[in-house]
C-alpha cells in the first residue's frame, strides 16, 4: 500500500491556518483520497493533556527551553499514536502545524539553536517532516486584526505575545522556505478566502497520486 501525504499548514497568528486546513482536506477528499485532519499541540490524547499546559496561563508561565521541551513530547505523541499509523495505511494528513513552529517560536523568537530544537525532533519523532509545508503569510497588522476579532478576549498564550516575536516568527519561517524550497512554500493569505485555497491547492498538487 502507498504511503499516505503529509501537508502541514504554518503561519503566524490571524493567517487563516484553521480554514486553508479544513478546505485543503475537503479538496483533497474530492480528489478520492482518505484524510485526517490534525493540529498541534495536540492531535492525541497525550498531544491534547500537553496542549493544556502550554496554552493557558501568563505569557512567561514556560521558558522557551521548557516550551521545546513539551512540544517535542505532545509531537512525539502525535506522530506515535496519529501521524505514523495513518500514512501507513495510505491516509493523507493535514496538521495545522507541525515542527517549523517550534523552530518558528521557540528556535528563532525564543533564542534557540534550530539544531537544538531538530535535535529534540530527532529523538522524540525521528525526524519526521511534512512533505510539504505551507506557510501562510499576511501584513502584520491585518494578521493582528483577524486574531483580535477572533479571540477577543481569549487570546492563547501565543497570541499575546507582542509584536516582536510575531515578525521574528515570520521572518524564521521566510528562512525556512529560503533554506528547503523543495519542502517549504510561502503563500500570500492577505487576500479572498477562495483564491488563497486555490494556491493552497496548487502549492500540494505535484503531491497527489
Amino acid at each position: 500500500m502507498a504511503r499516505g501525504g503529509f501537508v502541514s499548514i504554518e503561519g503566524g497568528e490571524g493567517a487563516g491556518k484553521s480554514t486553508q486546513v479544513r478546505r485543503l482536506a475537503e479538496a483533497l477528499r474530492a480528489h478520492g483520497l482518505d484524510v485526517v485532519v490534525t493540529r498541534e499541540p495536540g492531535g492525541s490524547e497525550g498531544g491534547e493533556a500537553i496542549r493544556e499546559l502550554l496554552m493557558q496561563g501568563e505569557v512567561q508561565r514556560w521558558s522557551s527551553h521548557t516550551e521545546a521541551l513539551l512540544f517535542a513530547a505532545a509531537r512525539a505523541d502525535h506522530v506515535e499514536k496519529v501521524i505514523q499509523p495513518a500514512l501507513g495505511i495510505g491516509t493523507w494528513v493535514v496538521s495545522d502545524r507541525f515542527v517549523d513552529s517550534s523552530r518558528a517560536y521557540q528556535g528563532v523568537a525564543g533564542g534557540i539553536d534550530d539544531a537544538a530544537v531538530l535535535a529534540l525532533h530527532g529523538f522524540g519523532s525521528r525526524g519526521l517532516l511534512p512533505d510539504r509545508t505551507l506557510v501562510l503569510e499576511v501584513p502584520p497588522e491585518i494578521g493582528a486584526e483577524r486574531a483580535a476579532a477572533r479571540d477577543g478576549a481569549a487570546a492563547d498564550r501565543f497570541a499575546a505575545r507582542e509584536r516582536a516575536v510575531q515578525d521574528d516568527v515570520a521572518a524564521a519561517f521566510r528562512r525556512f522556505a529560503a533554506h528547503d524550497p523543495d519542502r517549504v512554500r510561502l503563500i500570500d493569505a492577505s487576500g479572498d478566502v477562495d483564491a488563497v485555497s486555490a494556491a493552497v491547492r496548487e502549492a500540494i498538487a505535484d503531491l497527489l497520486p
